[in-house]
């Protein structure tokens, strides 16, 4: 029962009526408070207080008015012996309840399971659920109702493990247990083993890290593990014997009982699958980008030596123009030098060559000749491996695109255009900045430039969910995404969204007050009182610059709690705090490797998951904070290739997120609601 309550619920809720007046009636002293005290609160929970601390001190204080008993005395009331199983039994009489029998836990149980459990893994609302299920039938819920929920979970997951691995084929459950046969050569470098690369992230983003992924998920899906395995079944579940089979060795598996192995590796081959192909789209979005930015940031670096600014260039270009004309038949070197000079005319060339439009075409240039060279074999891969859909007409060309260039996977690349009867989609694909690098005089489309734009306008086409992706999950068809009704019941979820029904409405309102917004802005920019808003040059496209915000005053309570924390304790170390918080927690205790043993002493590797977790945490990177805990002299010496090795083997995303998850919910344990609230993102 929650332990605040304003003084109107406790009115609503804890006030006496007609009839319980006759039930105390007969009572004196702390038995009548207490049974009071029994009878509210059977009447609001459905079961009887386990103990005194259970019930709210603002409760007893207000009933202990109403029954005209000093509130002091409920402190007297035995919680054991006759007399409160005689008033137990006069409210359970009295609201028409009964006791619960063996039976009832049996059945409660089977119906947990059968009907909670597969939809539920929280203890604490499964608890709930078999309190309103009492409530429900009259029946006051079971002392044992740990009994209950174990019951419950333990049949239910006999039952699913059963359902799973009867679902798996022979040879797909074989090739299952073959992955806990394969050994990893080198412990120490994580290599190997199918299962450790499985449960391990992915590095950089680079081509070799794609392909290294490409080529998991073709192993994954070689294992032949049915598409709707785990239709039937909740997220929910699934993800928690994915969680349950991550932090396993092989050693733990070959323990657990066959149906329990197979839905474990099952999980985790089923939900790893998914999270590499969201992981293969992060990848192609990101290496797109870096191949875009690397190439100008490599032109920009060539042109900005030959960007010198030529002054008087219209009275050297008069000059030159005079020149000509006056002795057209001598040459330049006799006519012209002599009046520019030839450095002058060198630094003209060089400006011209840094225009815009010289810019763009030799990033265009540098991108082809980039992707050409190193990143094009990553196409048939990745074409390969991901299957991209679209529900949107608009994006038609892109997946027409996408179709040409799986067609052409297999041609080699000496074969520089597409064949002439071939459709290729231009327009929505290629940009008018593109066209004259993807199309020459005669019209021929050159592949590889095509390639790029289909790229670049994949990568846009996915960002805004125009393109999904089959088997991921994050990139998944957003129609996936929406209620089951919502087809039917279109009317009700667009009011519950306040937006019409009529897209010309939406976006007419939207345009509205798109326009609006602008002309607030130019006004603005006129009068001069945008607070630092303006419009600037990007590259050549207006860009509208916001001032970065200055520093805030900080709040004076902030600054009177450090100069607290600074009196009692002096300076502290962040380290240190870590540390503090991991004694208290062992949050440490989350991280498991993805290898298939593990072999360092728990201790050694709580102090270097510590001086990680610091390196990665505050971004000072590994290579300080190796360098700062050899140089302090506190015993833990350790490697910068210690520590490297250690963020391959523990530093995965899971790993850190149960560790966050143990932290958090013991802040939350330990936090005083009375000033922090009861919000989870208050601490």
């Amino acid at each position: 029962m929650r332990r605040d309550w304003d003084p109107d619920d406790v009115i609503a809720c804890w006030t006496l009526g007609e009839a319980d007046g006759d039930l105390i009636a007969n009572k004196t002293g702390a038995t009548r408070l207490g049974f009071a005290l029994l009878l509210k609160f059977f009447e609001l929970e459905a079961r009887f207080p386990r103990h005194a601390g259970e019930v709210p001190l603002a409760a007893v204080q207000y009933l202990a008015e109403q029954v005209k008993v000093d509130p002091a005395l409920f402190s007297a009331y035995a919680w054991s012996g006759r007399t409160i199983e005689y008033h137990r039994a006069q409210i359970r009489a009295a609201l028409g309840f009964r006791e619960s029998r063996r039976e009832d836990e049996d059945r409660l149980a089977a119906w947990l399971a059968d009907e909670v459990c597969p939809v539920e893994l929280s203890e604490e609302r499964l608890r709930d659920a078999v309190l309103a299920r009492c409530r429900a039938e009259r029946i006051e819920p079971a002392g044992r109702l740990d009994r209950i929920l174990g019951a419950a979970q333990a049949a239910f997951e006999r039952r699913f493990t059963a359902t799973i691995a009867g679902r798996i084929a022979q040879p797909a459950a074989e090739r299952l247990e073959q992955l806990l046969g394969e050994e990893t050569s080198d412990d120490a470098s994580g290599g190997g083993s199918f299962l450790t690369d499985l449960k391990a992230d992915p590095g950089q983003v680079g081509l070799e890290t794609m392909l290294k992924e490409i080529e998991k998920l073709a192993r994954v899906r070689a294992l032949g593990l049915p598409p709707a395995l785990f239709g039937d079944a909740s997220e929910k579940v699934v993800a928690a014997w994915r969680a349950r089979a991550a932090t396993l060795y092989p050693s733990d598996f070959r323990t657990a009982p066959r149906p329990i192995r197979l839905t474990l590796l099952a999980a985790l081959c089923s939900v790893r699958t998914a999270e590499i192909t969201d992981g293969l789209v992060d990848l192609l979005i990101a290496l797109v980008l870096k191949i875009a930015t690397r190439a100008e940031q490599r032109v920009e670096g060539e042109l900005m030596s030959d960007l010198k600014r030529v002054r008087g260039k219209e009275g050297i270009l008069f000059r030159l123009a005079e020149i000509a004309l006056a002795q057209p038949d001598e040459t330049v070197r006799r006519a012209l030098y002599p009046a520019v000079g030839e450095g002058t005319l060198r630094d003209l060339v060089r400006e011209a060559r840094a225009n815009q439009t010289a810019f763009r075409r030799r990033v265009r240039m540098v991108l082809r000749s980039s992707y050409s060279g190193y990143y094009r074999r990553v196409l048939t891969p990745l074409l390969t491996a991901l299957a991209f859909h679209s529900n949107n007409s608009a994006y038609r060309p892109v997946m027409d695109a996408l179709e040409l260039l799986r067609r052409y996977a297999s041609r080699p690349g000496q074969d520089r255009w597409y064949d002439a009867a071939e459709q290729v989609p231009i327009e929505g694909v290629v940009p008018m900045a593109w066209r004259e690098a993807v199309t020459d005089e005669q019209g021929r489309v050159e592949r590889i430039p095509f390639e790029l734009c289909v790229l670049k306008a994949l990568r846009e086409a996915l960002r805004r969910r125009e393109v999904f992706v089959a088997g991921a999950n994050r990139w998944r068809n957003p129609e996936e995404d929406l209620p089951a009704d919502f087809a039917l019941n279109r009317d009700v979820h667009y009011a519950a969204l306040r937006q019409p029904l009529d897209a010309t409405a939406f976006i007419a309102d939207l345009q509205r007050r798109h326009a609006a917004a602008l002309t607030r802005l130019n006004n603005a920019l006129a009068a001069g009182t945008t607070g630092g808003v303006k419009i600037t040059n990007r590259r050549g496209e207006p860009w509208i610059t916001v001032p970065a915000m200055e520093k805030q005053p900080e709040p004076p309570t902030l600054a009177a709690l450090k100069d607290e924390v600074a009196r009692r304790w002096g300076t502290i170390d962040l380290l240190d705090v870590l540390k503090e918080a991991d004694y208290l927690t062992d949050f440490t205790e989350e991280f498991t490797s993805v290898a298939s043993r593990e072999i360092v002493d728990r201790r050694a590797l709580q102090a270097r998951l510590l001086l990680l977790s610091f390196g990665l945490g505050t971004n000072m990177g590994i290579k300080r904070v190796v360098d700062g805990a050899n140089a302090a002299g506190n015993g833990h010496h350790v490697s910068e290739a210690t520590l490297h090795r250690l963020r391959r083997l523990y530093g995965t995303r899971d790993n850190f997120r149960r560790a966050i998850t143990r932290l958090v919910n013991a802040t939350f344990a330990i936090r005083e609601e009375r000033w922090w609230g009861t919000g989870t993102a208050c601490c």
